[in-house]
């Protein structure tokens, strides 16, 4: 059992403690409050005093591990280019948990990550949620399946375009999601009706989103490209979010009216294509001050993920309220993936995921002194 006092503690619930403590037993957080000056015998206790204490930062949308920033082609396995739809693939089966990300993400205090198939296709497969730290994926693993990776705008548009296939058109990009819809409809509704069923694992993948178990991972940078995942989702009646959002600050009313949940970025980037163009740091805070539910990403490598906090503090610098912009690296991140029952904010019976600073998360000097994964100290460095 570990006792962590006197730091400042930010909890991301509804109230934070100026000198309270946090208790520790097997990787979840027992209590937490003000004061704190009776523990079980045997407890560890660690001063904190002038320290900071908050929930590990979580990234919902990166390429960690599957996109390898080293060996960019013999560590891709993002993108099944062969096929524009392939809802049977699991980003969970391509991470590299040895990826050097994993590393730069604990240097960053993220302990959290959401990671999904890459953009080129229409539908991409399925998304993972990790740990950032571990021995092996199936130990780092927190939720297997996060929602269906689908695309629109120019990946799709442009990978498949070069090979002289469908899609080619926005038009192309928007029938087949909708067909695979379709099909998946008759097929659930096969599954109750004929003896001599197939089954199909795309299709079964599919069928969670049409029996709104996961929601769609829509990849959508441009306005128009948004509103067109907005109106599917609505035709068939099924969850989504709503994914890089850069346009997103242009259709505030569309989106608020959806009651959709974003995840901005990569920002800090370069405007790397056309539907980038309007590309920019106030566009979370606009929407979270519309009441949209607003978490930010890396999109790593695009970002490097040891700089989500870097794009918190940029958000804040272009009209970002502080609060917003610290659940948008933590607990919205936790309720986008579906998993704010466990990390996103310290509050007994969570994970005991934390970070420890000398002083603001969004001040450049500051230095995360300590990062906590299940209740255990972990390095970043070996």
């Amino acid at each position: 059992m570990k006792a962590l006092v006197n730091g400042r503690i930010l909890t991301m619930e509804e109230e934070d403690f100026e000198q309270g403590y946090l208790l520790i037993d097997n990787g979840k957080i027992i209590s937490i409050g003000k004061g704190g000056d009776t523990f079980p015998i045997g407890t560890e206790i660690i001063d904190l005093t002038g320290m900071t204490v908050m929930p590990g930062l979580i990234d919902p949308h990166c390429h960690l591990g599957i996109y390898e920033e080293i060996y960019r082609v013999e560590g891709n396995d993002a993108n099944e280019y062969s096929d524009p739809i392939t809802p049977e693939l699991r980003a969970l089966d391509a991470i590299n948990p040895t990826d050097q990300g994993f590393l730069d993400a604990l240097e960053g205090g993220v302990t959290t990550v959401g990671i999904c198939p890459g953009s080129a296709n229409v539908v991409g497969g399925s998304c993972a949620v990790l740990k950032t730290f571990g021995k092996t994926i199936d130990e780092m693993v927190i939720k297997e399946t996060a929602g269906l990776k689908i695309a629109f705008g120019e990946n799709p548009k442009r990978v498949y375009g070069e090979q002289k296939k469908k899609p080619v058109t926005r038009m192309a990009v928007a029938a087949l999601l909708r067909n695979q819809l379709v099909k998946a409809r008759h097929y659930l509704n096969g599954k109750e009706e004929k003896d001599d069923f197939e089954p199909d694992l795309g299709l079964e993948q599919i069928g969670l989103v049409l029996e709104n178990k996961i929601p769609l991972r829509a990849h959508a940078h441009r306005s128009d490209d948004i509103l067109t995942a907005l109106r599917i989702a609505k035709e068939f009646q099924v969850p989504i979010i709503i994914e890089h959002c850069t346009e997103g600050h242009l259709i505030v009313d569309e989106l608020k009216e959806s009651q959709v949940s974003v995840v901005v970025g990569p920002s800090l980037t370069s405007r790397a294509k056309v539907e980038m163009k309007n590309r920019s740091f106030a566009t979370a805070g606009i929407l979270a001050e519309a009441g949209i539910k607003v978490a930010l990403c890396t999109d790593h490598p695009e970002t490097p993920i040891q700089y989500l906090f870097l794009c918190g503090a940029l958000a804040v610098k272009e009209g970002m309220k502080e609060k917003d912009a610290l659940r948008a690296i933590t607990i919205n991140g936790a309720e986008v993936l579906g998993i704010a029952d466990r990390v996103g904010s310290l509050k007994p019976g969570k994970d005991a995921d934390l970070i420890i600073l000398d002083g603001s998360i969004f001040d450049l000097k500051t230095k995360i002194t300590a990062v906590y994964i299940n209740g255990e100290k972990v390095e970043s460095r070996k």
